[in-house]
């Protein structure tokens, strides 16, 4: 994977949208504040009060309470590394019905545009963490890199059909001016609304 790519969250998140049918979409922070403006499907759990890192857990659960579902996990780099153990529990449960989407850009985007330590600047070694890798080192034997949009395109439905617990790195560009995420209204509705879309559809 190159080190550099034009790919942005908002490209790959409208990729998601088309090949979508009805898997549901878990999606916290930077990937919430994207995802609700572009879906609004029963089945996106669109989850923002201080959810750093809590995608792949309600995702796992989530998976596992309907596995006869595609879980959809959205989730920034900055907050995977919030919760990488995560990675671990999730791959021990081994959902069949699980696709994690990590959208890599390397900082803390909607707290400021900080570099993570995962990046070669801010680490003695020099070298970028390899997300992909360590899915595999946690026990995913499924996992794509993706950096290229048409090659996103491409293998969007695969990587969502895919027998999982299935890991996919996006290498995307920083939002300078994304801003955090807002609420897309009252929780306990949503939630109740979420809850009935999972088992009527």
């Amino acid at each position: 994977m190159t080190a550099e790519t034009n790919m942005t969250l908002i490209d790959c998140l409208n990729v998601l949208k088309e090949v979508r049918r009805d898997e549901a979409v878990i999606s916290v922070m930077g990937t919430a504040r994207e995802w609700s403006s572009l879906s609004s499907h029963p089945l996106d759990f669109i989850y923002v009060p201080s959810s750093m890192g809590q995608a792949t857990s309600l995702g796992l659960g989530i998976a596992m309470a309907q596995p006869n579902r595609r879980v959809v996990v959205c989730q920034g780099d900055g907050s995977m590394l919030m919760n990488l153990g995560s990675l671990v529990t999730l791959s021990a449960h081994a959902p069949r019905n699980l696709t994690v989407l990590l959208f890599d850009n390397g900082v803390y985007e909607v707290t400021g545009i900080q570099k993570t330590l995962a990046t070669p600047e801010l680490r003695k070694d020099q070298q970028s963490v390899n997300y992909a890798e360590m899915a595999k080192a946690c026990g995913f034997s499924t996992v794509f890199e993706i950096d290229e949009l048409d090659t996103w395109k491409q293998s969007a439905r695969e990587c969502l059909d895919a027998e999982g617990p299935v890991f996919v790195v996006l290498k995307t560009a920083p939002m300078l001016d994304g801003g955090g995420p807002k609420s897309p209204g009252p929780a306990a509705q949503r939630i109740r609304d979420f809850a009935e879309a999972l088992q009527s559809q």
